[in-house]
């Protein structure tokens, strides 16, 4: 039975924090596929292309076990299954998993062939039918769980389920620009999704902006001065709030429409680089350490930062030239950013949005982002423990020409036609 999850009490300063632990994170090239499956939340096998054979392979290898063949083709397949046995680990040579015994483990028969060990929700006995998610553990690598063909009663509070997702139930999070119009919605959806506090950073609060005092309708928004262009502001909120912030959602952006040759000079094209790319630098190198520290930090851990981008980070749109080289620039720093975290388990979150319902998309025609759509499925991916989303048919239709062929979609993206 799931034990439900209780808020937890005020930290005493004077117990020892945990250090932030590790799972073995060694894996071999062809398991990094699932890794790479794992971050965006597909279930993923390999299975055999020889027409005769076309068997499921697990775990991962270079060669199909049943006819020797390399045409080992990666393809979403049924995660549905049957636990036929189970085991609960109460010790371990191993750090990380010695500090959260008991851990239960099993196997599982799937429908599809293999059968495969992995962790189990603790709602499952033998005999249940299953389906296994993959996901990413704190160590970056990929990992199986089973959970209840049906939805349990309080799943998420499962304990084995939250260290693999960065749920924002009972933790505080800060969103780092208050006049984006996609604060007041993203405030609200952690708010419903269980988040103990919001902070929501404002810039020049002197100056009005229209969501001001529906942010501070919402019971559990705290407004407090951040300014991402400002070193001192991002390091004074630091200082106070840093050792608080469990998720971090970098919401700050700059966004003018046009390239290179028409805007006659590059004021804001430095103005795009100075919040979209030195503004996460900063937070990065303010926060980041903060929340590192606190990786292993009990029911209300640092668990995520969260970099809402630009899909123009993975191919520049013309029409915004100069935006889309500063999300490139930004995407590029993220990618840093999760390398440098990935010892603490941290997981930087990369939303990829396409063209968003404000004034500056305003010429574009649709589809476009509404706020509360993004909300919604960023808080889906921190609920799910995703690493990499796609928000909007743009933006997945990108994603998907970018994976068959980088060069024919800049090739299309640059075309006559579309300028």
């Amino acid at each position: 039975m799931v034990t439900p999850l209780q808020k937890p009490p005020k930290k005493n300063p004077q117990l020892r924090t945990r250090v932030p632990t590790l799972p073995s994170h060694y894996r071999s090239r062809s398991a990094l596929f699932m890794a790479a499956a794992a971050a965006e939340g597909r279930f993923m096998l390999q299975v055999c292309a020889e027409p005769d054979c076309e068997s499921v392979q697990y775990p991962a290898r270079d060669a199909c076990a049943c006819c020797l063949s390399d045409r080992l083709v990666w393809q979403d397949v049924s995660p549905r299954g049957n636990l036929i046995a189970t085991s609960t680990v109460r010790t371990s040579t191993n750090t990380y998993f010695r500090e959260r015994t008991p851990w239960r483990l099993g196997t599982v028969h799937l429908d599809i062939g293999p059968s495969v060990m992995c962790h189990l929700h603790s709602e499952l006995v033998v005999g249940d039918e299953v389906q296994l998610i993959n996901r990413l553990d704190k160590s970056g690598q990929s990992v199986l769980l089973a959970l209840p063909l049906e939805r349990a009663q309080l799943q998420e509070d499962d304990m084995q389920l939250r260290e693999l997702t960065c749920d924002p139930k009972f933790r505080r999070i800060l969103i780092t620009d208050a006049r984006n119009p996609n604060a007041y919605a993203l405030a609200k959806s952690l708010l419903e999704a269980g988040a103990t506090t919001v902070f929501v950073g404002e810039a020049e609060s002197w100056r009005p902006y229209p969501d001001r005092a529906k942010l501070e309708s919402l019971q559990g928004v705290e407004l407090v001065s951040l300014d991402v262009t400002d070193t001192s502001s991002v390091q004074e909120l630091a200082g106070e709030f840093g050792g608080k912030v469990d998720i971090l959602i970098n919401n700050a952006r700059f966004v003018r429409p046009g390239g290179i040759q028409g805007r006659g000079d590059v004021g804001f094209a430095m103005d795009e680089m100075q919040v979209n790319y030195f503004g996460m630098m900063r937070l990065a190198q303010a926060f980041a350490p903060a929340m590192t520290g606190r990786s292993a930090d009990g029911v209300n851990s640092a668990v995520a930062w969260v970099n809402v981008l630009s899909v123009y980070s993975l191919v520049n749109n013309p029409g915004f030239g100069s935006f889309s080289a500063s999300n490139a620039a930004a995407h590029s720093l993220s990618q840093c950013l999760r390398a440098e975290m990935a010892a603490s388990g941290v997981r930087v979150v990369n939303v990829y949005c396409g063209p968003t319902e404000d004034e500056w998309h305003q010429p574009l025609p649709p589809p476009k982002v509404p706020a509360g759509t993004l909300a919604r499925e960023l808080v889906k991916a921190l609920q799910a423990g995703l690493e990499d989303v796609y928000v909007g048919d743009i933006a997945k239709d990108i994603r998907r020409k970018f994976m068959e062929s980088p060069k024919v979609l800049e090739k299309e993206m640059t075309s006559l036609e579309t300028l």
